[in-house]
């Protein structure tokens, strides 16, 4: 008689296999409806700041474990999706930058958070390789930004891999911890964060097994920025293409996050809705796939080129605002 697998080992397989992206080939088929948005060829970022009757959060000092005060009133819902693609950046980050850099972290480095959509294999890996990415006129100018990261884009983190949610990347006993990097009572995140020393971490989190609730999701999210906040690294907090919960839950959830502790938010979503079947695949969750050669419109109807895109955007952004930069 055949032995009822764990609960456990059969949700991790689940997510496993939710999370495994498709191989690098020609474009999946997209699912396009009979009110699909036209392509997008540009992204356009609308200017936004934080609320003016937001509660004052509290400058940083160095290893300052402290959690922000949060803002007030709570975030409408909705608001997320009006959100810019690129984020702001709040006053609270360039003191937990400054901290940082009074702490040693450093500033030519940045670390990946994530599942299976932040590895190697498809995100932002190109920019450490030349010829692999044509950034065009229209981008040129994020060069230097990929210059000053060098090492990063193609770097194997210690907190990402595919089927690792928000939950696991803070347990120190997740099976998917590097135990020859790691200590003992570490989680991925503190390993991560220890061993390569960034001054930015980018925070992308699409999994969340079964029917459990959005409310833990956020309660895991808040502990990963709460973490990355008290080590003076500054968090970017991305929301996801897909919708697998039916109502934008998570998104709802991941932008709250990002407006109570004012950190900056990535809505990586905005950047894949105007796509053909919004940048997804037939399944819902994988995005459609291109190289990154964003001087290519015909590359550019997929999801790929413009989470590459926009994510470098996003690192550029955020380091100009911490750093004062033009």
């Amino acid at each position: 008689m055949m032995k009822t697998m764990p609960l456990l080992a059969v949700v991790l397989l689940l997510g496993l296999a939710a999370c495994e992206p498709p191989a690098w080939g020609g474009l999946p088929t997209a699912v396009h409806t009979a009110a699909e948005s036209p392509v997008v060829t540009s992204v356009q970022v609308p200017s936004a700041t934080f609320s003016a009757s937001a509660t004052k959060v509290p400058s940083v000092t160095v290893q300052d474990t402290s959690s922000p005060v949060r803002p007030t009133p709570s975030l409408d819902p909705e608001a997320w999706k009006a959100m810019p693609v690129i984020p702001q950046v709040s006053q609270y980050m360039l003191d937990v930058y400054r901290a940082g850099q009074a702490a040693g972290r450093d500033p030519a480095r940045f670390s990946k958070i994530g599942d299976c959509q932040n590895i190697t294999t498809y995100f932002l890996a190109a920019f450490d390789h030349p010829g692999d990415y044509r950034l065009g006129p229209k981008y040129a100018d994020l060069q230097s930004t990929i210059d000053h990261f060098a090492g990063s884009w193609a770097r194997e983190s210690l907190a990402v891999k595919g089927g690792m949610g928000v939950a696991a990347v803070l347990n120190p006993y997740s099976p998917f911890k590097d135990t020859k990097s790691c200590g003992k009572a570490e989680s991925p995140l503190a390993c991560e964060i220890r061993v390569y020393n960034p001054s930015i971490a980018l925070i992308s989190m699409e999994t969340w097994y079964g029917n459990r609730s959005v409310a833990g999701y956020e309660k895991y999210l808040r502990q990963i920025v709460e973490y990355t906040l008290s080590q003076n690294v500054v968090p970017i907090l991305a929301t996801k293409a897909d919708n697998l919960e039916g109502n934008y839950a998570i998104n709802q959830a991941i932008a709250r996050v990002a407006y109570d502790y004012q950190v900056p938010l990535w809505n990586f979503w905005a950047a894949t809705y105007p796509l053909p079947s919004h940048g997804l695949t037939e399944d819902l969750f994988h995005l459609t796939q291109s190289r990154s050669f964003f001087d290519d419109p015909a590359r550019m109807e997929a999801a790929w080129p413009w989470r590459n895109l926009t994510a470098l955007q996003s690192i550029d952004e955020v380091y100009r605002a911490v750093t004062a930069q033009p």
